[in-house]
């Protein structure tokens, strides 16, 4: 993108309200450097990053003295973390076996890893999920209740290091729409855990995410949100450049904020134009602060 565009997207994003809408992007969706996506993210005045991926590895598989070196080149750039994005319950619900049991202290160490990078980058709140589906696997009454005691127990560890957790809705996993994100709301009670909502990820699982799935939402538990857009083609969901989609991304912005939503938002574009990552990013951004303009 031409340097005079990209002068004139920095000044339009300085315009707009980002106290009121805390716009941020995953900083491996910019590239895996952490310096390289700081300096992205504030040559466009973005104060917020999601963290996931840095300079390669997930962040939980970082050693600490990275994950250091990662704070710093933020805090240089005025960048703050808004959300430590884990693998936390990303696998198959582990049977109620031995070697079950190994799979889920595989999961617990996961979980006490991502509470130290999360108090290193100065984040309360983790991505985290609530199982994927196996192959032919359907979700049950079985299945749901065993996710949410332990999710629960989740719940328990977090509360002692005052960390929250928001649970991502996937497709291929156990919670994939916002109808059913809203019932683990109803069951999981727990005021540490809320929803990651990803409206889009709800689209490609078949629902019509918003204005439907969002409804079943309860809006004092959504702690983070993702925004990108997709649009059906050849009988699947594809992901496109934000305003090249079907997703209503403007009347999702306007729903939250008339429901009281001042928290963080993540452009997570997962489009890759063949001119990569970063150019991809940039057009994605350019099309959500179109959108952002007129919330």
């Amino acid at each position: 993108m031409a340097g005079s565009a990209l002068a004139v997207l920095a000044r339009r994003l300085r315009a707009l309200p980002l106290d009121e809408i805390k716009l941020g992007i995953t900083t491996d969706e910019i590239d895996d450097d952490v310096s390289t996506a700081a300096r992205f993210l504030k040559q466009y005045g973005l104060k917020w990053a999601e963290i996931r991926n840095i300079w390669g590895p997930y962040n939980t598989e970082q050693p600490m003295d990275k994950i250091r070196e990662a704070r710093s080149i933020l805090d240089a750039n005025g960048i703050s973390v808004s959300i430590e994005g884990t693998g936390f319950f990303k696998v198959p619900l582990p049977p109620e076996t031995p070697e079950g049991q190994k799979r889920l202290d595989q999961q617990w160490d996961l979980l006490n890893r991502s509470f130290e990078r999360a108090k290193a980058f100065g984040t309360d709140k983790l991505r985290i999920f609530t199982f994927m589906l196996g192959r032919g696997e359907q979700t049950s009454e079985k299945s749901y209740a065993r996710i949410d005691e332990l999710l629960r127990e989740a719940a328990r560890r977090a509360r002692t290091g005052g960390f929250r957790l928001a649970v991502e809705n996937i497709g291929g996993g156990h919670v994939a729409t916002g109808a059913q994100a809203g019932a683990l709301l109803k069951r999981v009670k727990e005021d540490n855990v809320g929803i990651n909502w990803d409206p889009n990820n709800a689209g490609e699982s078949g629902e019509q995410a918003f204005p439907d799935g969002y409804r079943h939402l309860d809006p004092a538990r959504v702690f983070h949100v993702h925004l990108r857009d997709y649009r059906h083609q050849d009988g699947k969901v594809v992901w496109t450049a934000v305003g090249d989609g079907e997703f209503d991304n403007l009347g999702q912005i306007r729903a939250l904020r008339a429901d009281g939503y001042r928290s963080t938002f993540t452009l997570e574009t997962h489009w890759r134009d063949p001119k990569g990552k970063m150019y991809s990013t940039q057009t994605s951004l350019k099309g959500l602060l179109k959108v952002v303009e007129q919330v």
